[in-house]
């Protein structure tokens, strides 16, 4: 028994070794070496203590991933996964806890303003509509990943689609933003559908693969087509949206004369708080829609097996594209949010790491669940917003949450699903996610 426990201790202790010197190699000229602007020039600041830290960071927590997880005989996340709610408590503490978050996203910006006043407020209403935003994203790739089963990592183009579309068509034609609206996610669709059709016939990592090329294929044109996107400078002045024709603007004729009220500009902020809020709640409601219907149940038949749902007679073309078709949509109707609301936008907003941040918040909150993509939402995009002084170590806190949720939780941090058809939807229980394909239509 001693000889055994000498054994595992230095098989991981090696194993330890070399993840630190991996770890060594790649932190050496990422964080070893930060360039700074000189008198003379351009000069080169080395933080060797920087990295030893983090190579230290990466040697003790894989020796003891090594030890209490991967090589143990009673891992530590056993012991952990006792202490989360089991399934039945769980199926009967969610049908609470969604009512819950709806009522407080509600009264979000009056409890705001309450106790922070106007001013303190705006800060935080800003990250709920960051948030919000994101947690839209979040649902509409959940059409194509989580319930599809189609691994999309260029999803950031659909979101890109939508903002260009909504600024070109608001500065070029004068189109309001409740018109370019729906025309922007009709686009976003139209898009969804091109892409859809060169990947029918693929799977899993190739797909992956394909999406991520379509979204830098989309990133490079909007970076270079100066004429019509204005290449790297963007564009700026997108026209703001109105209050069924009330713009919040001082003086008369504005949203405060109108009501009655002392000008401010957090009425505006407030208004984009609500719309946001607006089209994420539809975006949740025609998606646990579509769930139910036969499309949403082919999606499913897709993601648990495509050889099995060719032979149930369902067409799995149509099947694919109506998941990218949606999902793009969705993402084009939060892209024609983000430029109203940040009135400039430029290829820079929409590179490949949005997309790894969205695909993050659906795979960490649990696939197909509509609750976990807010919970994950709100600890990854609100938790880093209030740690932007460590903005330099932003991605490797992120890398080291991605691990550990992937070690305690691997099916999210939500592995239990609502079945979509049951006799008694009363008594119907939550279906755990190890009984389920992961997803590889």
């Amino acid at each position: 028994m001693a000889a055994q426990k000498q054994d595992l201790l230095a098989g991981s202790v090696k194993d330890a070794a070399v993840g630190a010197l991996v770890a060594f190699g790649l932190f050496a000229m990422m964080i070893g070496m930060k360039t700074e602007v000189d008198v003379g020039g351009l000069a080169i600041e080395y933080r060797w203590g920087a990295v030893a830290m983090a190579v230290a960071v990466v040697f003790v927590g894989r020796l003891l991933l090594n030890l209490f997880v991967w090589k143990s005989e009673k891992p530590v996340t056993g012991l952990l996964g006792s202490l989360m709610p089991t399934q039945s408590s769980f199926s009967k503490v969610s049908h609470l806890v969604t009512p819950l978050l709806f009522v407080l996203a509600v009264v979000l910006p009056f409890l705001l303003m309450y106790f922070l006043g106007t001013r303190g407020s705006r800060q935080y209403l800003d990250l709920a509509i960051l948030v919000t935003t994101y947690v839209m994203l979040g649902w509409g790739l959940n059409i194509v990943v989580g319930l599809a089963g189609l691994l999309d990592l260029g999803y950031v183009a659909f979101y890109a689609v939508g903002a260009y579309s909504y600024a070109l068509l608001a500065q070029n034609f004068g189109f309001s933003f409740w018109i370019c609206l729906p025309l922007a996610g009709i686009l976003s669709a139209f898009w969804g559908i091109i892409l859809g059709f060169p990947v029918l016939r693929l799977r899993g990592d190739y797909l992956a693969i394909v999406t991520l090329a379509f979204g830098e294929i989309i990133r490079v044109v909007l970076l270079n087509w100066y004429e019509f996107t204005g290449g790297p400078d963007g564009l700026s002045g997108i026209p703001r949206p109105s209050f069924f024709g009330l713009e919040f603007e001082r003086g008369e004729g504005g949203f405060a004369d109108f009501f009655g009220l002392d000008y401010s500009s957090i009425h505006r902020i407030v208004f984009l708080y609500y719309l946001i809020l607006i089209l994420a709640l539809i975006t949740n409601i025609v998606t646990m829609r579509l769930r139910k219907l036969p499309v949403g149940r082919a999606w499913e038949a897709l993601r648990e097996d495509e050889i099995a749902c060719r032979s149930l007679g369902i067409n799995t073309t149509h099947t694919k594209l109506t998941a990218f078709a949606i999902g793009a949509m969705f993402g084009g109707f939060a892209g024609s949010f983000f430029a109203t609301r940040q009135g400039f936008i430029s290829p820079e907003s929409f590179t490949f790491i949005e997309s790894a941040v969205i695909l993050a918040i659906v795979v960490l909150g649990g696939l197909g669940s509509q609750v976990g993509v807010v919970i994950a939402a709100v600890v990854m995009i609100g938790g880093f917003e209030f740690f932007r002084q460590f903005e330099e170590y932003r991605m490797l806190v992120f890398g080291l949450l991605m691990v550990v949720i992937m070690v305690w939780k691997p099916r999210g941090l939500i592995s239990t699903r609502v079945p979509s058809i049951a006799l008694d939807r009363r008594k119907a229980k939550g279906i755990s996610a190890d009984m389920v394909q992961e997803g590889h239509g």
